[in-house]
């Protein structure tokens, strides 16, 4: 049953309905599935720095042969004289020596521990923002391409428009050429216009796959032809989202310079251990068990760390040149952003003004026929008619793809949902 649903579901998906199906595919495409495993990775080097304050316990067990008689423990004089003047008591003492136990250590007081957590929490913030961030990007490239693929699927229908209208011209033509009214290269003309067309669109089909194959690597779905995309919201202007993730990456870089610094603080460690050993007394030969145990602490206090000052200088210069790194791309998005929304004000009035411009050129493209057909007008005129109809409808088309693409790129700098955008 399973496998029969799967069946069903996967053909379906992989033909987009809408742009929300991309939108869908894309969040569940390789290129969001490698994101989401680097926020795992860090937040498994979250759990790695908290993890330090945790004691270690080890097990152990071990076989020792030694070239002389070795103790399983250190002795106490006291006890030791009366083994030696005694020797049918078991000195602990033995050339093979058989050992278990287990120990531990754990930090007491280590200040750098602290501060790398809060370090590997900024990482991971910041590795989610640049998720979120290209997301949004992917989101928005595959509208600008759907919109660009639009483009020249209309451009397509124009050249129909245009193939229709010469097929036509041309059937009244070769009745002129017949009847001696028209001369043959006319013929030729119209012929190699027609074959133009023909080129021009096998072009934009080539260009069309090479979208189609983009979005595909994006979302696994081949595209046959553009999804319809409304917008619904313009972009709201806000704090610069493609910051975010350098500005949480700062965070960390800073962190980091108080991380390498409390590693030259000092430090409290505990530690403890427990022995059991058994061996046969070198003295009798008879068989000798011990326990021994320690429990201690250490403190470990830093005077000349040369590395490590290093360290703390290495740290201070990636922070600089990450802040330096903001500071520039803040500067290059505060110019793109304002330039962004002055264009989209051009392309909406752009785009009116081609509407305008097409109406005008296609009465006077009816006008133009009407003066080809009574022979006032010669081929190439007629034709710069036809092909003056064409170049201001594809520049139409190509405004309003350039109207979404500019959109999109203004969603991606502010970091706007593009879902809650367009449907």
């Amino acid at each position: 049953m399973r496998k029969l649903l799967i069946s069903l579901i996967v053909p379906w998906l992989l033909h987009a309905q809408n742009i929300t199906t991309l939108f869908e595919a894309l969040k569940h495409h390789a290129q969001t599935k490698a994101d989401t495993i680097s926020v795992e990775k860090t937040s498994v080097h979250k759990k790695m720095a908290e993890s330090a304050l945790y004691p270690k316990i080890n097990l152990f067990a071990s076989y020792d042969n030694y070239s002389s008689p070795t103790g399983l423990l250190p002795v106490p004089p006291n006890e030791l004289f009366p083994m030696i003047k005694d020797q049918s008591i078991a000195q602990p003492f033995s050339r093979n020596i058989y050992r278990g136990g287990g120990n531990f250590s754990m930090p007491i007081f280590v200040k750098s521990i602290f501060s790398s957590a809060k370090k590997a929490e900024a990482l991971q913030q910041s590795t989610k923002a640049k998720k979120r961030l290209n997301i949004i990007k992917n989101e928005a490239l595959i509208v600008g391409i759907n919109e660009n693929i639009s483009y020249l699927v209309s451009l397509k229908k124009a050249l129909d428009v245009k193939e229709r209208s010469l097929l036509e011209t041309k059937r009244t033509l070769i009745l002129k050429v017949q009847n001696g009214r028209s001369p043959e290269s006319a013929l030729y003309k119209i012929d190699d216009a027609l074959n133009q067309i023909a080129i021009s669109k096998n072009n934009i089909n080539l260009q069309i796959q090479k979208m189609a194959s983009t979005i595909q690597a994006l979302t696994g779905i081949k595209l046959t032809q553009p999804v319809a995309i409304k917008q619904i919201s313009s972009f709201k202007v806000n704090q610069f989202e493609s910051l975010k993730p350098l500005e949480e990456k700062l965070k960390a870089d800073r962190l980091e310079i108080k991380v390498e610094k409390e590693k030259l603080y000092p430090a409290l460690f505990a530690h403890g251990s427990y022995v059991f050993s058994k061996a046969d007394a070198y003295n009798n030969g008879k068989n000798v068990n011990e326990h021994y145990g320690t429990v201690g602490i250490v403190l470990n206090i830093p005077l000349l760390q040369m590395q490590q000052y290093n360290s703390v200088a290495l740290a201070k210069l990636q922070t600089k040149s990450t802040q330096i790194e903001i500071e520039k791309l803040q500067e290059e998005l505060n110019a793109k952003a304002q330039m962004l929304q002055e264009s989209l004000t051009l392309l909406e009035n752009s785009i009116q003004l081609y509407q305008k411009s097409i109406q005008n050129k296609k009465k006077l493209l009816e006008i133009a026929k009407v003066n080809y057909n009574n022979a006032r007008l010669s081929t190439e005129e007629y034709l710069r008619y036809e092909d003056a109809v064409v170049a201001t409808e594809a520049n139409l088309y190509k405004a309003k793809a350039d109207k979404w693409q500019t959109l999109m790129e203004l969603a991606v700098i502010y970091g706007n949902n593009i879902e809650e955008m367009v449907q």
